[in-house]
């Protein structure tokens, strides 16, 4: 698995896990969805996203978006 994918699956599972939290404890949890979908945005104007960088020092391959 490369970082791309590493930091796709991880935010899918942020959003999994927000959807969760909204269902069975608050509707503040819709805060970790806005958070990660905002962080999304901005690594696809920037190329900066803080786990792809976490990813690559765990020692996954470089992908396409992240290096």
């Amino acid at each position: 698995m490369n970082i791309d994918k590493a930091v796709l699956a991880f935010a899918g599972v942020m959003i999994l896990l927000s959807v969760g939290i909204v269902y069975f404890i608050s509707p503040w949890g819709l805060v970790l969805t806005a958070f990660v979908g905002l962080n999304l945005m901005q690594a696809s104007f920037t190329g900066f996203c803080p786990a792809a960088k976490v990813f690559g020092m765990l020692g996954f391959q470089a992908g396409n978006a992240f290096k």
